[in-house]
């Protein structure tokens, strides 16, 4: 089982994920992308897909139209773990720059 991070690892980690915040009320992470259209958005979550699939690991997440909310914890450890940042990483790597 994965570990949840503790104050100073999320304290190291957070800001090197550019745009991830921490969720009100929850021990997880969530950024907004924000696409040209629905097909660009659904390619997205496509390619993240395959990731937490491989990773066994998978996103909480919104689509409407152009914007993808997405809200990453892991629930048996009941908080963020290096597991939430390695997938936040992945998804960085694949997302539009602004």
């Amino acid at each position: 089982m994965m570990h949840k991070l503790t104050s100073e690892e999320r304290a190291t980690l957070l800001p090197t994920l550019a745009g991830w915040v921490a969720t009100p009320g929850r021990d997880a992470i969530h950024k907004q992308f924000v696409f040209p259209d629905f097909n660009a958005a659904f390619g997205f979550m496509s390619r993240v897909a395959l990731k937490a699939e491989r990773l066994d690991h998978h996103p909480e997440w919104f689509n409407v139209w152009n914007k993808v909310d997405i809200t990453l914890t892991t629930h048996d450890a009941e908080g963020v773990t290096a597991r939430d940042i390695e997938l936040a990483r992945f998804i960085e790597s694949i997302a539009p720059q602004p």
